[in-house]
């Protein structure tokens, strides 16, 4: 298999000839660029899996340098390196795409864990391209915006089971994007020329429900004038999805059940099963489990609908997702509001950062319409973002006081598995005793503290 290649970008000599050393005993190709133009010219004419690029060269900025090899290698990840660690050019490299940022001095280690994670999302990408690939104009795969590891397996997972018939069972909070998964899964399946039909179980009334879904037979009931098809006829050969399924009433959860099992059902007032053939996808946000529990849905339709689990995180949990979703809200309503927007003020992405949204992306969505309707100038400035929201006076910390406090952390939730035994712990972390106690005595971690911790 080939060696990953990487394109080192810094003036410093010194620098480079180190990261080249420890890089290629890492078993990668390595090839370095002393100012951008050297390094543009080897971006035209090589395939590079990955850049490193420093945020001050002598001839440009690593940032403006970073767009320039967006034009020439769209798919190759940057990593910015910088001695100059401040917020504003953290939040620019990101914002302008840069897969990480990383302050001088590094640790060897984090590098290569950053390299590693970089190449692991461009497989990634490759696998998500494949599947794009399938889909039809009518929905285009770009609207899923996401870079976050957790959503890029989420989207490897669709292209893994798209084209079976398996039965798909999304959970996540309302707003992370449901149904554009479930769209996602049908039009990239071999059903995708037949019918997707939708139903949110829990707007319609339960009287009408079982009539909604399974249909009825002229005379069947009062009104009844002429007989109904029902959904999961309209859906035969194509795909039913069953949206908020955690408020299907018990009543019809019994019917559902046998269709899922035998792909028949009765209409009501018939006395003919009706075959379907159909892929079902249900969603939910509640904790199913915990329903069965107390007897609010049935525990034998639980495990006949999950079958393919896809959880979908809340927007907090993907954090590195918002500026790439708010720069593609705000370019969807800036066109179709006809305003020449550039992006949002660097302060203006830093309280979308900091927010919690638990109203997921579509909260977001509705919040970057605002600010696009609102502005008055050429970027979206902080005033009209989240406004009417009560935000925690919370500023960015330096990365490497953040990333200290993380691996401070990580070290405790260790120690507290591990009942304060350090061998146990640096078995956990994958590191060598020695080397565990060295990060301990840098944080002031007494391991002697969790011994007595009950299990």
């Amino acid at each position: 298999m080939q060696a990953p290649n990487i394109l080192v970008v810094d003036d410093d000599k010194n620098l480079l000839e180190l990261l080249r050393m420890r890089l290629e005993s890492s078993q990668y190709e390595v090839m370095t660029a002393l100012s951008g133009k050297d390094a543009k010219n080897a971006v035209t004419n090589r395939h590079f899996d990955l850049s490193l690029v420093d945020l001050q060269l002598s001839d440009q900025d690593g940032i403006s340098l970073m767009e320039e090899f967006r034009k020439i290698s769209p798919e190759m990840p940057v990593i910015i390196l910088t001695a100059y660690g401040s917020i504003g050019s953290a939040v620019e490299a990101m914002r302008k795409g840069a897969f990480s940022y990383l302050t001088k001095p590094f640790d060897p280690q984090e590098l290569l864990l950053q390299i590693a994670r970089a190449l692991d999302s461009l497989k990634l990408t490759a696998e998500i391209r494949k599947l794009t690939g399938l889909l039809e104009e009518r929905f285009e795969f770009s609207n899923i915006v996401a870079r976050s590891e957790k959503m890029l397996r989420v989207l490897e997972n669709v292209s893994r089971i798209a084209r079976t018939d398996c039965t798909v069972y999304i959970h996540g909070e309302s707003g992370t994007g449901k149904e554009l998964i479930a769209k996602a899964i049908h039009l990239s399946s071999t059903r995708k020329d037949k019918p997707f039909v939708v139903i949110n179980c829990a707007a319609i009334p339960e009287s009408l429900l079982e009539s909604e879904l399974f249909g009825y037979e002229r005379g069947a009931f009062t009104g009844a004038v002429r007989s109904s098809k029902g959904l999961f006829l309209h859906a035969h050969e194509g795909t039913i999805f069953l949206d908020e399924i955690g408020d299907m009433p018990f009543s019809i959860q019994a019917k559902l059940l046998r269709v899922l099992q035998e792909r028949q059902f009765y209409p009501i007032g018939g006395d003919t099963p009706v075959r379907v053939d159909i892929r079902v996808i249900v969603a939910t946000n509640k904790d199913l489990v915990s329903e069965v529990k107390k007897g609010l849905f049935r525990e034998d339709l639980f495990y006949r609908i999950h079958v393919v689990p896809i959880y979908l995180p809340a927007l907090q949990e993907r954090k590195e997702d918002i500026p790439l979703l708010a720069e593609y809200y705000l370019k969807v309503f800036a066109d179709q509001m006809g305003k020449g927007l550039k992006g949002f003020t660097p302060r203006a992405m830093q309280k979308l950062m900091s927010y919690d949204w638990p109203g997921n992306v579509r909260e977001l969505r509705n919040t970057v319409e605002y600010a696009v309707a609102m502005s008055l100038h050429d970027t979206v400035t902080e005033d009209l973002v989240l406004n009417t929201k009560n935000l925690p006076d919370e500023q960015f910390k330096p990365l490497k006081e953040a990333r200290d406090e993380f691996e401070k952390n990580y070290l405790i939730h260790l120690l507290e598995l591990a009942r304060g035994n350090v061998s146990k712990a640096a078995i956990l972390a994958g590191k060598y005793r020695a080397d565990f106690y060295n990060l301990l005595k840098k944080h002031s971690i007494d391991p002697a503290t969790f011994k007595n911790l009950k299990a």
